[in-house]
């Protein structure tokens, strides 16, 4: 079976650059299968894009291409409009690095269907409930508080809040980048969360959002461990225990990251705990290398004691 060359990506999305640390992102949810491996579109230090509607993903492409040949988003999105016959059943909105924003609603999308531009994003809407999903979702951005992943989710819950899709709920995506490029994806991207397919996508999303968030906290905590830093590293472990939940990930390389700056105690005292709920994150520290355990060469031993 070849795939359509225009998904019907019927949905609501947001668009965005966050004024306090310049972030760009897109968030989206949808009736449909896997909405972000088509509307979400973003690059650190360039832009970002959602292409939805009867959507064409070269938005997404071009639309980056041009911003990072420095082109403005209005400009993007004009150039790209008016070289698309199928621009009337097409929704699309772009922000560039400057927080300049576009968008588009073509005169043939499925009603209810609409956008609405603010000072540095863009909401837009169709195959809608109600009318008022959009602007719903402005609101909520507006006035919510917190990074602009926290933003996005006001936003989303707003226009869930108004009826959303008529169709109902399925999929949900984030894609969040830094503001400048450090020419590695891989770091520059801060959230990449897709719900393909789910009764609540919104529910998940924001719980995928959580550990995303524990992950970052456990990252910052190996760093400070690794410049000697205790009080940081405690910081940031604490709070990845504390967004993770019951997964032990987190308590375990707290517990290894004491070891490594020396406070045998209390790194023995998690991995005894961690060890009492599953012995395997044992056995794994004694696969560990030993120069994560510092100059203390019996402390293997020590460890092995756990498994009593």
């Amino acid at each position: 079976m070849t795939p359509t060359a225009d998904p019907l990506v019927h949905t609501y999305s947001i668009v965005a650059r966050d004024p306090a640390t310049g972030q760009l992102g897109v968030a989206v949810q949808s009736h449909y299968f896997s909405v972000g491996s088509v509307v979400t579109w973003a690059e650190a230090g360039v832009g970002a894009v959602a292409s939805q509607a009867m959507a064409d993903p070269a938005y997404g492409k071009l639309g980056l291409d041009l911003m990072r040949a420095r082109k403005s988003a209005p400009d993007a999105l004009a150039g790209l409009l008016a070289a698309d016959p199928m621009r009337e059943v097409r929704q699309v909105a772009m922000v560039d690095p400057l927080g300049r924003v576009a968008a588009h609603t073509g005169s043939s999308t499925i009603p209810e269907a609409g956008h609405i531009v603010g000072d540095g994003f863009s909401v837009q809407a169709n195959m809608m409930l109600k009318n008022m999903v959009w602007p719903a979702m402005a609101e909520a951005y507006r006035s919510a508080k917190g990074d602009l992943v926290d933003r996005f989710l006001a936003a989303l819950d707003a226009a869930e809040a108004e009826g959303g899709d008529i169709r109902g709920r399925q999929s949900a995506a984030i894609l969040i980048v830094n503001a400048k490029s450090t020419g590695r994806p891989w770091i520059d991207t801060i959230f990449d969360l897709r719900v393909d397919d789910a009764p609540e996508p919104l529910v998940e999303i924001r719980r995928l959002v959580a550990v995303r968030r524990a992950f970052i906290h456990m990252r910052l905590g190996n760093e400070a461990a690794g410049r000697g830093d205790l009080e940081a590293a405690e910081r940031e472990f604490t709070a990845a225990e504390r967004l993770i939940g019951d997964n032990l990930e987190m308590r375990y390389w707290h517990g290894i990251a004491l070891l490594g700056l020396g406070k045998i105690d209390d790194g023995l005292a998690i991995l005894r705990e961690v060890g009492s709920r599953d012995r395997n994150w044992i056995e794994l520290t004694l696969r560990l290398p030993s120069t994560l355990f510092g100059s203390d060469a019996s402390l293997k031993d020590r460890v092995a004691k756990l498994l009593g």
